[in-house]
């Protein structure tokens, strides 16, 4: 790889693909976003995002040294685990299907928010400190752990799945059952649906907080939201002793609803309470992500 050689970022979402080209020191100089489909499958959405990345790449005559993919859920060679929301997702080759579009090229796949995690402690507000936390708040969400500047990945890759914890002790419906019972709680995706079917009409989880600053029944689904997710989050730090917690995803668009939820739970619950801010990217963390995943 030369000086000169822009990387590829790509990131797929639940709801959005974001493509990126940067400079080896992180910097974006050309993006842009698709819409996911979920509903239409895993195959048009990869089609769709590499002829854009492939268009991307001949508008901006970039020579490419590197190519990042991130993904949501456990990132394999022939398959892609713990990632329910686009139908056929887990039977995707994803790092193949990238290299045949752009052969010769290297390709570094990996885990949305754990890339994300990397990007921050890289380029971001988590910079320097040690241990370290990435929250994913979007479509699902996940937790990324990082000592010693390096992400914790577990045995199987699965370290820092949130979404997957149980809510209450008689809670049977986990993993086993084809459940995220968190995730399907308190992530986006969950609680769009459940402010959809109590208000009569489609409603987004960012629509949902925006609401409830004059709808009392969308602002009690928010407070039993954060009530349960904050707990999450302060049993988290808990267990881990974080410095400083970085929150990152298409929820903190509602950051001035959602932070102080939070902020007030760590204050209460944990023993040394971690630094909470905003991640530095806020919407293009994993993008730069899957940069620093190709920079290596």
């Amino acid at each position: 790889m030369s000086a000169d050689d822009h990387i590829l970022g790509i990131d797929f979402g639940g709801t959005k693909v974001a493509l990126g080209l940067a400079d080896r020191t992180g910097k974006l100089l050309a993006t842009r976003r698709l819409d996911t489909d979920a509903a239409a499958g895993a195959g048009q959405v990869v089609s769709r995002a590499l002829a854009a990345a492939a268009g991307l790449v001949a508008g901006e005559r970039s020579v490419l040294g590197g190519i990042g993919v991130v993904s949501p859920g456990i990132v394999l060679p022939d398959r892609i685990l713990l990632a329910p929301n686009v139908p056929g997702w887990e039977r995707l080759r994803l790092a193949e299907r990238v290299s045949a579009e752009f052969p010769g090229v290297p390709v570094t796949v990996g885990t949305d928010a754990k890339a994300a995690a990397l990007a921050e402690s890289t380029w971001g507000t988590l910079a320097g400190a040690d241990p370290a936390v990435f929250l994913s708040l979007g479509t699902g969400i996940a937790a990324a752990v990082l000592v010693g500047g390096r992400v914790l990945t577990g045995a199987h890759g699965a370290a820092g799945e949130i979404g997957y914890n149980l809510r209450f002790p008689q809670d049977c419906a986990g993993f086993a059952g084809g459940a995220a019972p968190l995730e399907e709680a308190v992530g986006g995706r969950g609680l769009g649906g459940r402010a959809s079917e109590a208000l009569g009409r489609t409603v987004t989880a960012g629509e949902l907080f925006a609401l409830a600053r004059e709808n009392a029944e969308a602002k009690e689904l928010v407070t039993a939201a954060l009530d349960e997710l904050s707990m999450h989050v302060a049993n988290l730090a808990i267990a881990f002793d974080p410095e400083r917690i970085a929150v990152g995803g298409g929820l903190v668009r509602s950051a001035d609803v959602l932070l102080p939820a939070l902020r007030e739970r760590l204050a209460a619950a944990v023993p040394f309470p971690p630094d909470l801010v905003p991640a530095r990217f806020d919407q293009d963390a994993a993008l730069l992500g899957a940069v620093a995943l190709a920079l290596g």
